[in-house]
């Protein structure tokens, strides 16, 4: 038998005879969808791969290689147009990643593989280093002391492991971490910056007046992705600092008040006693000689 193929059809004829042909209607092309819009989307090493389209006739396999490695299988024959990369990628974060979406007719998994190489869609290359994206920081605490500002901002955990042990951001990136610190007066739109390779800040501010403010992430050394989402607005409260001194002010005052109010009662008793004393003398009568 000789097989000639032309556009969707197989043309099967024997060798004796080209016409006594068969026709074979072959569905897999039109049944099975590639993916596309291969996208990740990574935030402190939390790494995701999406695509599209949601799938009618058929399934999904994501398979994940770096760059000069063999192909590993995850997320088998799916119909979600996601799958959770993360336990791959924190093996090695400066690695090179590429992962593949792969079609598979639906109902007919078990066979696919003799019905030929399945459709298949590349996705971009990805080095978490360089790629993931810096989630929004968190402010840990701040205190206002006189003219000083301390604020300490949340070292964030991660998914990446040494010796079991989860590492921050700080711990993978180092002194290529920096936070910049956007402060200003609660009664001013006017912004300053402080920045840091820590995660702390100490800045001189007036005295007498509440500050707001809010943090950000950014590693300089990147290309893209430099930046986070800055956090949510914090802001300090000389009214309730007021409020506080003037309560010890008080306090201090009615304590005082309250030990001259003792000291004078204890004086006038101490008084009238000794008047009474005096007095039980001169009444008394005089012994006989």
């Amino acid at each position: 038998m000789e097989k000639v193929k032309f556009g969707f059809f197989s043309f099967v004829c024997s060798p004796n005879s080209c016409h006594t042909c068969g026709i074979r209607l072959f569905f897999r092309t039109t049944d099975t969808v590639a993916a596309y819009n291969l996208t990740w989307k990574s935030t402190n090493f939390k790494t995701i791969l999406e695509w599209q389209p949601k799938p009618i006739n058929h399934v999904y396999t994501v398979q994940i290689s770096t760059k000069s490695g063999d192909w590993k299988n995850k997320c088998f024959h799916i119909t979600d147009t996601e799958c959770d990369l993360t336990d791959e990628i924190v093996k090695d974060v400066n690695q090179k990643y590429l992962a593949r979406v792969l079609s598979y007719p639906a109902g007919d998994v078990g066979s696919a593989s003799s019905a030929g190489e399945p459709l298949f869609v590349n996705s971009p290359e990805f080095t978490p280093y360089l790629d993931t994206n810096l989630g929004q920081p968190t402010i840990k605490s701040f205190e206002q002391v006189q003219t000083k500002l301390n604020v300490t901002v949340q070292d964030a955990r991660t998914l990446v492991r040494i010796n079991d042990t989860f590492l921050s951001l700080r711990d993978i990136f180092g002194k290529d971490l920096i936070y910049t610190l956007y402060y200003w007066r609660a009664s001013s739109t006017g912004k300053k910056t402080a920045k840091t390779n820590t995660n702390e800040f100490s800045i001189d501010v007036d005295k007498g007046e509440s500050y707001c403010f809010n943090v950000q992430a950014v590693i300089p050394s990147r290309k893209v992705n430099q930046k986070s989402v800055e956090s949510t607005v914090e802001c300090t409260s000389r009214e309730k600092g007021d409020f506080r001194e003037m309560f010890f002010i008080i306090g201090a005052v009615v304590f005082v008040v309250l030990i001259l109010v003792i000291i004078l009662a204890v004086s006038l008793h101490k008084c009238r006693k000794a008047r009474v004393g005096r007095g039980w003398k001169e009444n008394s009568p005089l012994n006989a000689a």
